[in-house]
Order: C-alpha cells, then structure tokens, then sequence
C-alpha cells in the first residue's frame, strides 16, 4: 500500500471532505460523551437547543461566530502563501487596545460614523504592524515566524495588561482592571434589538467576499497562491517573494486586528485580560475546516460558534463537561487534515 498524489481533486470530493471530517469528530467526541455517561444524541440535541432553539441563543452564536470568521480569513491568507501566522491572538489584542483608546478619546467628537470607521482602521493597521516585524525577520533573515508570532502573543497581552492598569485604566471599573470603554455614540450598531449581535457580523461576512475576490480575481492573489503552491517556481517566473509575503502579512494581520476592534466596538465596550477566550487560536481551526476557503470560513466559523454557545447548554442538559466543546473543535481539526490528506493522495496497492 502506498500513497499516490492525485492529479487533480474532484470537486466532490473536495466538498465532501469538511463534512466528513466534522461527522467523523462528532463520532470520535460522541464517544467520550459516552464514556461520561451521555446519550450523544441527547447531548448534540442539547448543543444545537443551546446555539439555535431561541432567538437569544440565535444571536449569541452569531456574535460568536463574528470574530472567528475574521481570524479564520487571518488565518487562511496566511497560510495559504505558507506564512504561518499563529499571532492572530495577539493581533486581536493590539486592534482592540487601539480602538478602545481612539473610542473613548481621540474620535470622540466626530460624526460617528467617520469615529467608527477610523476606528476600524486603527484597528486593522495595529495587527498589520505587528505582524509587519516577524515577517521582515522571515524575509530578511530566515528567521521561523511561528516561534516569533506565537511569543509575541505573550508579549502583546502582558502590554495590555500592563496598559490596563496603567495609562488607559477606567477610573470607573471600581477596580476592575478594564480599559477606558468606548464612547456610547462610537459603538457599532445593533443588527438586533434588545440582543448583543451588532453590525461586526455583516463586517466580517464582507471581509470574507474581499478576501475572496482578492484571491480569485487579482494578480496580487495570483502571486500569494504562487508563493504557496511553489515558492521556487513563483520566484522562476518573476513573482517576488519579499513584496508577496509582506503584503499577505499586512493583509492576515489587518483581518486579525479588526476582529478586535469589532468586538470592543460591537459587544465588550472595552479592553481586559480575558476580552478573547482564544479566537486567535480558534481562526486556525476555522481557517483548517474551511480548506482555507474564504467562503467555507463563514460555515467553519458558525460551526465552531455553534460548539462553544451549545456547550454550556449541553453541559447543564446531560452533565457532560462543558469543555466537550474544546475537545469537538480540536478533533476537528485532526479528522480535517486527514480529510485534506485524502484530497491530495489516494491509496494505491
């Protein structure tokens, strides 16, 4: 037996395989579910009552999703060129500190819609500065930007912290170690009233449909692809690698900052510690299920939202642990690469 490339992907298959890969999770988990004394279909029915079965529950999963379709598209820009950009937690934190501090000072004043969209940008250019660094060191020294943009991760929510206690404190958190919150007038709108889903999810449904027509229709998609597929051969024919991989970093942690900047402006109001509970993370799982696809990330996302909303749910129906949820994304993410595997090879006797 031995494994042989295919020459191309059927589109079939190459459609089927994030589906199967989330039903061979969702057996591999029911499993364990039942080795803690669960039904696993009375626990995957509690899951989807806790993400789907009201209009609350709709919404929150929503919200969930809305970040992790952001760092899901960092994530998959990224990596589609082959630079392995595992900051996007860290990326998230800066675009967030950023437009806490332009919301509650420097914008107040202006017409909110222009505050909002500064902020935005403020946001998007934070996370591609700190992205800018790892990559220069990759493009000039070889240096390997996953140890790089991981421990910059650390570095970045120790500033934050240090900052939240510091120079942009809230004098009015009565302790609590927060930000200085965004003004009332600069938060994003709410799609649904009396809910925390905002206006952050047609931003992030937006991005993805950039992303996409970016990839498809550009030459600078054209180049990032090339640089992924082959970087010898892209340089062969005229692509220059340098240009190409700075312009996906500027562009991967752009995504990632905004994602933190949505979620300050649109559900948290301000900064702290715990603002993520690891969607920077999370973006790499749900860029993996995707196949990178900046379509499939908004599907990948919603599913993985779906996971971390239902679980409590699932957790108080049927007492399972709640971090179930973290064990179905993560085997996802295993059945996923061998899904891929799969779309790339077949057996051969």
């Amino acid at each position: 037996m031995r494994l042989e490339r295919r020459a191309d992907t059927p589109l079939a298959l190459a459609a089927a395989a994030p589906i199967g890969a989330v039903i061979a999770a969702l057996a591999i988990s029911g499993v364990l579910i039942a080795a803690a004394g669960a039904s696993p279909l009375d626990a995957y029915a509690a899951m989807l009552r806790g993400a789907f079965g009201s209009r609350l529950a709709i919404t929150e999963t929503l919200a969930r999703a809305t970040p992790l379709i952001l760092t899901g598209l960092a994530a998959a820009v990224a990596f589609r060129a082959r630079l392995w950009n595992i900051g996007g937690e860290g990326q998230l934190y800066m675009g967030a500190l950023v437009t806490a501090w332009l919301g509650h000072s420097v914008l107040v004043g202006l017409p909110p819609p222009l505050a909002i969209l500064l902020m935005m940008l403020a946001g998007m250019a934070a996370g591609a500065a700190l992205l800018l660094g790892p990559v220069i060191l990759r493009v000039r020294y070889g240096v390997d930007e996953v140890v790089t943009t991981l421990l910059l991760n650390f570095v970045v929510i120790l500033f934050v912290g240090m900052m939240i206690e510091g120079p942009l404190r809230d004098p009015f958190a009565f302790g609590w170690p927060q930000s200085v919150p965004v003004d009332d007038a600069l938060m994003l709108p709410a799609l649904v009233e009396r809910t925390r889903l905002h206006v952050g999810l047609l931003i992030a449904i937006v991005a993805a449909l950039v992303v996409a027509l970016i990839g498809a229709r550009t030459t600078f998609g054209m180049r990032s692809r090339a640089a992924g597929l082959s970087p010898r051969a892209a340089a062969f024919a005229g692509v220059s690698l340098p240009r190409t991989l700075l312009g996906i970093g500027l562009l991967s942690g752009a995504l990632a900052g905004l994602a933190g900047a949505v979620e300050v402006a649109g559900l948290k109001g301000a900064v702290t510690t715990d603002l993520s509970p690891g969607y920077g993370y999370a973006g790499i799982v749900v860029a993996m299920l995707a196949a990178l696809n900046p379509i499939g990330i908004v599907a990948s996302a919603l599913f993985v939202a779906v996971a971390f909303v239902g679980a409590d749910a699932m957790s108080r129906a049927v007492g399972t642990p709640s971090f179930i949820a973290d064990v179905i994304v993560a085997v996802s993410l295993l059945t996923m690469l061998v899904a891929l595997l799969f779309t790339s090879y077949r057996i051969r006797r």
